[in-house]
Protein backbone atom coordinates (compact mmCIF):
# COMPACT_ATOMS: atom_id res chain seq x y z
CA UNK A 1 0.00 0.00 0.00
CA UNK A 2 2.84 2.38 0.93
CA UNK A 3 4.60 1.67 -2.38
CA UNK A 4 1.39 2.35 -4.30
CA UNK A 5 0.95 5.66 -2.48
CA UNK A 6 4.53 6.72 -3.21
CA UNK A 7 4.19 5.84 -6.91
CA UNK A 8 0.90 7.75 -7.13
CA UNK A 9 2.51 10.79 -5.49
CA UNK A 10 5.43 10.67 -7.93
CA UNK A 11 3.02 10.41 -10.88
CA UNK A 12 0.96 13.32 -9.55
CA UNK A 13 4.07 15.48 -9.20
CA UNK A 14 5.18 14.64 -12.74
CA UNK A 15 1.79 15.68 -14.14
CA UNK A 16 1.91 18.88 -12.09
CA UNK A 17 5.42 19.59 -13.38
CA UNK A 18 4.28 19.01 -16.97
CA UNK A 19 1.33 21.33 -16.49
CA UNK A 20 3.56 23.97 -14.91
CA UNK A 21 5.97 23.71 -17.85
CA UNK A 22 3.18 24.17 -20.39
CA UNK A 23 1.88 27.16 -18.42
CA UNK A 24 5.38 28.69 -18.28
CA UNK A 25 5.85 28.22 -22.04
CA UNK A 26 2.62 30.05 -22.76
CA UNK A 27 3.69 33.00 -20.62
CA UNK A 28 7.35 33.25 -21.69
CA UNK A 29 7.04 32.54 -25.42
CA UNK A 30 3.60 33.84 -26.36
CA UNK A 31 1.92 36.12 -23.84
CA UNK A 32 4.64 38.18 -22.16
CA UNK A 33 6.58 39.08 -25.37
CA UNK A 34 3.42 40.65 -26.81
CA UNK A 35 2.30 42.36 -23.62
CA UNK A 36 -0.72 40.09 -23.24
CA UNK A 37 -1.55 39.90 -19.53
CA UNK A 38 -3.06 36.51 -18.56
CA UNK A 39 -4.71 37.84 -15.43
CA UNK A 40 -4.25 36.69 -11.85
CA UNK A 41 -0.97 36.86 -10.01
CA UNK A 42 1.02 36.21 -13.19
CA UNK A 43 -0.71 39.17 -14.81
CA UNK A 44 -0.10 41.37 -11.78
CA UNK A 45 3.57 40.35 -11.86
CA UNK A 46 3.77 41.21 -15.56
CA UNK A 47 2.35 44.67 -14.85
CA UNK A 48 4.89 45.19 -12.06
CA UNK A 49 7.70 44.09 -14.37
CA UNK A 50 6.47 46.57 -16.97
CA UNK A 51 6.67 49.33 -14.37
CA UNK A 52 9.93 48.03 -12.86
CA UNK A 53 11.77 46.35 -15.79
CA UNK A 54 14.58 44.90 -13.65
CA UNK A 55 12.23 42.57 -11.74
CA UNK A 56 12.44 38.89 -12.81
CA UNK A 57 8.94 37.79 -13.79
CA UNK A 58 9.02 34.27 -12.36
CA UNK A 59 10.40 35.29 -8.98
CA UNK A 60 7.90 38.15 -8.77
CA UNK A 61 5.09 35.64 -9.30
CA UNK A 62 6.52 33.47 -6.53
CA UNK A 63 6.85 36.40 -4.12
CA UNK A 64 3.23 37.52 -4.60
CA UNK A 65 1.99 33.97 -4.03
CA UNK A 66 3.55 33.63 -0.55
CA UNK A 67 0.82 35.64 1.29
CA UNK A 68 -1.89 33.62 -0.52
CA UNK A 69 -0.31 30.40 0.73
CA UNK A 70 -0.27 31.67 4.30
CA UNK A 71 -3.94 32.74 4.11
CA UNK A 72 -5.24 29.51 2.61
CA UNK A 73 -3.03 26.99 4.45
CA UNK A 74 -5.68 25.87 6.96
CA UNK A 75 -8.69 26.34 4.68
CA UNK A 76 -7.58 24.26 1.70
CA UNK A 77 -5.51 21.65 3.51
CA UNK A 78 -1.85 20.72 3.70
CA UNK A 79 -1.80 18.28 0.79
CA UNK A 80 -3.40 20.77 -1.59
CA UNK A 81 -0.99 23.54 -0.68
CA UNK A 82 2.07 21.28 -0.79
CA UNK A 83 1.13 20.21 -4.31
CA UNK A 84 0.30 23.81 -5.18
CA UNK A 85 3.61 24.98 -3.75
CA UNK A 86 5.39 22.52 -6.01
CA UNK A 87 3.36 23.62 -9.03
CA UNK A 88 3.97 27.29 -8.26
CA UNK A 89 7.70 26.75 -7.79
CA UNK A 90 8.04 24.79 -11.05
CA UNK A 91 6.04 27.26 -13.13
CA UNK A 92 7.74 30.34 -11.60
CA UNK A 93 11.27 29.01 -12.12
CA UNK A 94 10.52 27.84 -15.66
CA UNK A 95 9.00 31.20 -16.61
CA UNK A 96 12.39 32.78 -15.95
CA UNK A 97 14.26 29.90 -17.61
CA UNK A 98 12.12 30.02 -20.76
CA UNK A 99 12.73 33.77 -21.15
CA UNK A 100 16.13 32.81 -22.57
CA UNK A 101 14.36 31.06 -25.46
CA UNK A 102 13.43 33.14 -28.51
CA UNK A 103 9.73 34.15 -28.41
CA UNK A 104 7.38 32.81 -31.05
CA UNK A 105 7.18 35.23 -33.97
CA UNK A 106 3.54 35.66 -34.84
CA UNK A 107 0.67 38.15 -34.77
CA UNK A 108 -0.44 39.41 -31.32
CA UNK A 109 -3.92 37.99 -31.87
CA UNK A 110 -2.57 34.51 -32.60
CA UNK A 111 -0.23 34.82 -29.62
CA UNK A 112 -3.26 35.55 -27.44
CA UNK A 113 -5.28 32.68 -28.87
CA UNK A 114 -2.63 29.98 -28.65
CA UNK A 115 -1.08 31.42 -25.49
CA UNK A 116 -4.48 31.21 -23.81
CA UNK A 117 -4.97 27.67 -25.11
CA UNK A 118 -1.62 26.48 -23.73
CA UNK A 119 -2.15 28.33 -20.47
CA UNK A 120 -5.55 26.70 -19.93
CA UNK A 121 -4.20 23.27 -20.88
CA UNK A 122 -1.30 23.62 -18.45
CA UNK A 123 -3.58 24.75 -15.63
CA UNK A 124 -5.98 21.92 -16.43
CA UNK A 125 -3.25 19.32 -16.04
CA UNK A 126 -2.23 20.81 -12.70
CA UNK A 127 -5.84 21.00 -11.50
CA UNK A 128 -6.50 17.34 -12.31
CA UNK A 129 -4.03 16.42 -9.58
CA UNK A 130 -5.69 18.59 -6.96
CA UNK A 131 -3.17 21.42 -7.20
CA UNK A 132 -2.81 24.85 -8.82
CA UNK A 133 -0.01 27.16 -9.93
CA UNK A 134 -0.98 29.64 -7.24
CA UNK A 135 -2.44 33.11 -7.62
CA UNK A 136 -5.98 33.37 -8.93
CA UNK A 137 -6.08 29.56 -8.96
CA UNK A 138 -6.02 29.60 -5.15
CA UNK A 139 -8.56 32.43 -5.06
CA UNK A 140 -10.82 30.42 -7.39
CA UNK A 141 -10.53 27.40 -5.08
CA UNK A 142 -11.50 29.56 -2.11
CA UNK A 143 -14.46 31.02 -4.02
CA UNK A 144 -15.49 27.48 -5.02
CA UNK A 145 -16.35 26.81 -1.35
CA UNK A 146 -19.24 29.33 -1.11
CA UNK A 147 -20.12 28.98 -4.83
CA UNK A 148 -19.81 25.22 -5.57
CA UNK A 149 -22.19 25.43 -8.55
CA UNK A 150 -19.85 27.70 -10.53
CA UNK A 151 -17.06 26.05 -12.52
CA UNK A 152 -13.51 26.97 -11.59
CA UNK A 153 -12.68 28.34 -15.02
CA UNK A 154 -15.55 30.82 -14.78
CA UNK A 155 -14.48 31.97 -11.30
CA UNK A 156 -10.94 32.55 -12.54
CA UNK A 157 -12.23 34.37 -15.61
CA UNK A 158 -14.10 36.92 -13.47
CA UNK A 159 -11.07 37.65 -11.29
CA UNK A 160 -8.57 37.65 -14.14
CA UNK A 161 -10.75 39.97 -16.21
CA UNK A 162 -10.13 42.75 -13.69
CA UNK A 163 -6.37 42.32 -14.14
CA UNK A 164 -6.77 42.36 -17.93
CA UNK A 165 -8.61 45.68 -17.73
CA UNK A 166 -5.80 47.08 -15.58
CA UNK A 167 -3.34 46.02 -18.28
CA UNK A 168 -5.03 48.35 -20.73
CA UNK A 169 -4.24 51.29 -18.47
CA UNK A 170 -0.64 50.24 -17.69
CA UNK A 171 0.26 49.61 -21.33
CA UNK A 172 -1.88 52.54 -22.48
CA UNK A 173 -3.45 50.40 -25.20
CA UNK A 174 -6.96 49.08 -25.67
CA UNK A 175 -5.54 46.36 -27.92
CA UNK A 176 -3.51 44.90 -25.06
CA UNK A 177 -6.64 44.69 -22.96
CA UNK A 178 -8.68 43.08 -25.74
CA UNK A 179 -5.96 40.54 -26.54
CA UNK A 180 -5.81 39.67 -22.82
CA UNK A 181 -9.58 39.16 -22.68
CA UNK A 182 -9.39 36.79 -25.67
CA UNK A 183 -6.53 34.84 -24.07
CA UNK A 184 -8.38 34.61 -20.77
CA UNK A 185 -11.60 33.38 -22.36
CA UNK A 186 -9.82 30.69 -24.36
CA UNK A 187 -7.80 29.71 -21.29
CA UNK A 188 -10.98 29.31 -19.23
CA UNK A 189 -12.57 27.16 -21.94
CA UNK A 190 -9.47 24.97 -22.22
CA UNK A 191 -9.28 24.60 -18.44
CA UNK A 192 -12.94 23.61 -18.08
CA UNK A 193 -12.60 21.36 -21.12
CA UNK A 194 -9.87 19.33 -19.41
CA UNK A 195 -11.53 19.34 -15.98
CA UNK A 196 -15.13 18.78 -17.03
CA UNK A 197 -15.25 18.01 -20.74
CA UNK A 198 -13.50 14.66 -20.33
CA UNK A 199 -16.07 13.72 -17.70
CA UNK A 200 -19.28 14.75 -19.45
CA UNK A 201 -21.45 11.67 -19.20
CA UNK A 202 -25.08 11.11 -20.19
CA UNK A 203 -28.17 10.90 -18.04
CA UNK A 204 -30.97 8.78 -19.51
CA UNK A 205 -34.67 8.89 -18.68
CA UNK A 206 -36.62 5.98 -20.20
CA UNK A 207 -40.43 5.72 -20.20
CA UNK A 208 -41.80 2.37 -21.35
CA UNK A 209 -44.36 -0.36 -20.68
CA UNK A 210 -41.50 -2.88 -20.39
CA UNK A 211 -39.47 -1.26 -17.65
CA UNK A 212 -38.36 -4.48 -15.84
CA UNK A 213 -36.91 -5.97 -19.03
CA UNK A 214 -35.10 -2.76 -20.01
CA UNK A 215 -33.74 -2.23 -16.49
CA UNK A 216 -32.48 -5.82 -16.44
CA UNK A 217 -30.68 -5.35 -19.77
CA UNK A 218 -29.08 -2.10 -18.58
CA UNK A 219 -27.69 -3.94 -15.57
CA UNK A 220 -26.75 -7.16 -17.38
CA UNK A 221 -25.45 -5.85 -20.71
CA UNK A 222 -24.19 -2.37 -19.87
CA UNK A 223 -23.10 -3.02 -16.30
CA UNK A 224 -24.91 0.10 -15.11
CA UNK A 225 -27.30 0.56 -12.25
CA UNK A 226 -30.76 1.98 -12.78
CA UNK A 227 -33.22 3.75 -10.52
CA UNK A 228 -36.99 3.46 -10.97
CA UNK A 229 -38.99 6.65 -10.54
CA UNK A 230 -42.74 6.91 -10.27
CA UNK A 231 -44.61 9.25 -12.60
CA UNK A 232 -48.08 9.98 -13.83
CA UNK A 233 -49.24 10.59 -17.39
CA UNK A 234 -50.53 14.18 -17.71
CA UNK A 235 -53.23 13.20 -20.20
CA UNK A 236 -54.17 9.65 -19.17
CA UNK A 237 -53.59 10.07 -15.43
CA UNK A 238 -52.20 6.53 -15.34
CA UNK A 239 -49.19 5.68 -13.22
CA UNK A 240 -45.93 5.21 -15.13
CA UNK A 241 -42.51 4.00 -14.05
CA UNK A 242 -39.43 5.78 -15.37
CA UNK A 243 -35.85 4.52 -15.51
CA UNK A 244 -33.13 6.94 -14.44
CA UNK A 245 -29.65 5.83 -15.51
CA UNK A 246 -26.21 7.45 -15.77
CA UNK A 247 -24.05 6.03 -18.58
CA UNK A 248 -20.74 6.63 -20.29
CA UNK A 249 -20.81 8.44 -23.63
CA UNK A 250 -19.53 5.40 -25.47
CA UNK A 251 -22.50 3.38 -24.18
CA UNK A 252 -25.17 5.60 -25.76
CA UNK A 253 -25.58 3.53 -28.93
CA UNK A 254 -25.75 0.28 -26.91
CA UNK A 255 -28.42 1.80 -24.67
CA UNK A 256 -30.53 2.87 -27.65
CA UNK A 257 -30.19 -0.57 -29.20
CA UNK A 258 -31.27 -2.52 -26.13
CA UNK A 259 -34.22 -0.18 -25.48
CA UNK A 260 -35.38 -0.56 -29.09
CA UNK A 261 -35.10 -4.35 -28.86
CA UNK A 262 -37.33 -4.40 -25.78
CA UNK A 263 -39.78 -1.67 -26.73
CA UNK A 264 -39.54 0.21 -30.07
CA UNK A 265 -42.14 2.66 -28.79
CA UNK A 266 -40.23 3.59 -25.65
CA UNK A 267 -39.65 7.25 -24.90
CA UNK A 268 -35.93 8.02 -24.26
CA UNK A 269 -34.50 11.32 -23.07
CA UNK A 270 -30.71 11.80 -23.04
CA UNK A 271 -29.06 14.80 -21.45
CA UNK A 272 -25.51 15.76 -20.47
CA UNK A 273 -24.26 15.45 -16.91
CA UNK A 274 -21.11 17.46 -16.20
CA UNK A 275 -20.26 15.33 -13.20
CA UNK A 276 -21.32 11.86 -12.12
CA UNK A 277 -19.78 10.88 -8.79
CA UNK A 278 -19.80 7.38 -7.39
CA UNK A 279 -18.97 3.80 -8.29
CA UNK A 280 -18.09 3.38 -11.95
CA UNK A 281 -17.60 7.12 -12.49
CA UNK A 282 -15.51 9.86 -10.85
CA UNK A 283 -14.35 9.62 -7.24
CA UNK A 284 -15.62 12.28 -4.84
CA UNK A 285 -12.10 13.39 -3.91
CA UNK A 286 -11.28 14.01 -7.56
CA UNK A 287 -14.24 16.32 -8.24
CA UNK A 288 -13.52 20.05 -8.68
Amino acid sequence: MMKKTILQTIFDLLVIALGGAVFALSVSLLLDPYGIVPGGVTGIAMLLCEIFPKLPLGMTVLAINIPLFLISWRILGHRFLLYTGFGTLVSSVLIDVFTYLPPVETEPLLAGVFGGLLMGAGLGLVFTKGATTGGSDIIARLLKIPFPHIQIGKLMLAFDGCVAVAAGFVFGSVNHMLYAVIALYISAQALDGILYGLNIERLAFIISDRIPEIAGNISGRLGRGATLLRGEGAYSGSERRIILCAIKRQQISDLKKLVKESDPGAFVILTEANEVLGEGFMDYEKSY
